[in-house]
């Protein structure tokens, strides 16, 4: 059954963007391109260093072992990138040709005059949370106050929602909170244990991973101030989209195909992930990891699909609605990440997600509930 809903920038972070934005700028003007045959070969840019049980799996490894991307008749490369504005910059050197990445940073680029678009959704409800441990005095917002917040790291989306999170609660994101790198998986879960840091600002899956390691958590309730704003969403380059478009489109329904999939037959998906990515094991064995990361890749599934219904219910993948986009727009700009709106058309283009939505759902739902690991 489906779970009941789930429930900024410090001059260093912005300064961390610009670098970050400047050098994808500078690239962009180096040319070169992520593809031989623009019809049937595209690379994809996971915004991580490592592949880990989040979209990884769901939209590549399930897609191209289920083989909805032989379907598409497509050949998909993928590469790591250290977060969010690292994939795009990925992007926009032509490294790669899509990347799933923070709106935030997507937004941010545009600002700066990077050729982006957001061109589909992926995650749908807000993933990120504050936890603190079970016994911190820390209550509410409001006693974040002078306190020291871990985050992924200052250019990840993670830094803009904890000053955001702070300025929700009254306080001043800029002043009031200080932001250390922690990483994800064990060093932030070291940080907060050791009392590095007096808090973690991270998204659902490494909670998950956390807390399959043995480190309990109380999360901080995120205010309905964070209804409605988007996070991890599919972007590529302008130009790309006009050159590629089929193939993208193709890639985007064989992702979502993956998805559905994955959230029919979460354990089957993550059995996938450890043979398309076998350094996820990290040297153990699938049979070790498989419940704790099978709850990892739950909870970003749970970010990615409907908060409510069954997946025969789910449709209309990667829609982001005009007043999704104003809150994170304002969102974005409250967290410090751009000075101003920018129009959506801008920012936006839909037009591949009448046909990335053409497939049969009955049909990936019934292939999810027959598969066994071969």
């Amino acid at each position: 059954m489906k779970s009941t809903p789930r429930t900024s920038a410090a001059r260093t972070s912005a300064a961390a963007l610009a670098v970050s934005t400047a050098a994808a700028l500078a690239l962009t003007a180096c040319g070169g391109d992520s593809g031989g045959d623009s019809g049937n070969e595209i690379t994809v840019a996971f915004a991580g260093a490592v592949n880990a049980p989040k979209e990884d799996v769901a939209t590549y490894a399930v897609a191209k072992e289920q083989g909805f991307l032989d379907k598409e008749k497509l050949k998909v490369k993928t590469i790591n990138a250290d977060g969010s504005s690292a994939a795009i910059q990925a992007v926009t050197s032509r490294s790669a040709d899509i990347t799933a990445a923070d709106v935030g940073s997507i937004l941010a680029a545009k600002e700066k005059g990077v050729p982006i678009k957001a061109i589909g959704g992926l995650v749908q409800n807000w993933p990120w949370r504050i936890a603190v441990k079970p016994d911190s005095p820390i209550k509410s917002g409001t006693d974040l106050k002078g306190k020291k917040i871990g985050v992924i790291s200052l250019a990840s989306g993670s830094a803009p929602y904890a000053r955001a999170f702070a300025k929700d609660a009254g306080l001043d994101g800029q002043k009031d909170i200080d932001l250390l790198p922690v990483g994800i998986g064990t060093p932030a879960a070291s940080a907060l244990n050791t009392g590095k840091v007096d808090a973690l600002a991270l998204y659902t899956a490494p909670y998950a991973a956390i807390e399959n390691s043995g480190t309990k958590l109380r999360y901080l309730p995120n205010s309905a101030a964070f209804q409605g704003i988007r996070s991890l969403t599919f972007a590529a380059r302008e130009d790309t989209i006009k050159k590629k478009k089929d193939a993208l489109t193709r890639y985007l329904r064989s992702a979502y195909q993956g998805i559905l999939f994955s959230s029919v037959q979460p354990k089957g998906a993550m059995q996938i992930g450890f043979k398309t990515f076998p350094a996820m094991l990290s040297g153990q064995s699938a049979e070790q990891r498989l419940t704790g990361d099978t709850r990892v890749l739950q909870s970003f599934l749970d970010s990615a699909t409907p908060a409510q219904g069954e997946p025969e219910s789910f449709t209309n993948w990667g829609a982001i609605s005009d007043a999704e986009w104003t809150k994170t727009m304002a969102y974005t700009r409250a967290a410090g990440q751009i000075t101003e709106d920018i129009p959506i058309s801008d920012a936006w283009d839909p037009s591949l997600l009448p046909a990335a939505n053409q497939f049969d759902g009955a049909q990936v739902i019934s292939k999810a509930k027959a598969y066994g690991p071969k």
